[in-house]
């Protein structure tokens, strides 16, 4: 199996949570590339918020939106992405998986 399917694979429990942080410090750090194969390597809320403010610093405001629509977030909920991505790591810092959920 190679790395990028056992990545895909480590969906769940401290394996994706440490991943996401790991995305999130990468972005952060204005490593977006590698920040973005991460995001878009893990599954749910968490991995589409971050997914989608990676595509919000891109500038690709209809991307962004896509997959804001897979979280309980909107595009508007962070002026800067710099503060969203802050929001996201304690977020995966305060609980186990950091889950959310999906919208209705």
């Amino acid at each position: 199996m190679g790395r990028a399917m056992a990545e895909r694979n480590d969906d769940t429990g401290q394996g994706q949570n440490a991943r996401l942080r790991e995305a999130v410090d990468l972005a952060l750090a204005g490593k977006w590339d590698a920040a973005h194969r991460i995001a878009q390597s893990q599954s749910g809320a968490m991995a589409c918020w971050l997914h989608a403010v990676l595509h919000k610093i891109e500038g690709d405001g209809w991307n962004a939106r896509y997959w804001y629509a897979r979280t309980p977030r909107d595009y508007d909920d962070y002026g800067d992405a710099k503060d969203e991505l802050r929001a996201i790591r304690e977020k995966l810092t305060e609980s186990g998986n950091g889950e959310e959920g999906t919208r209705e």
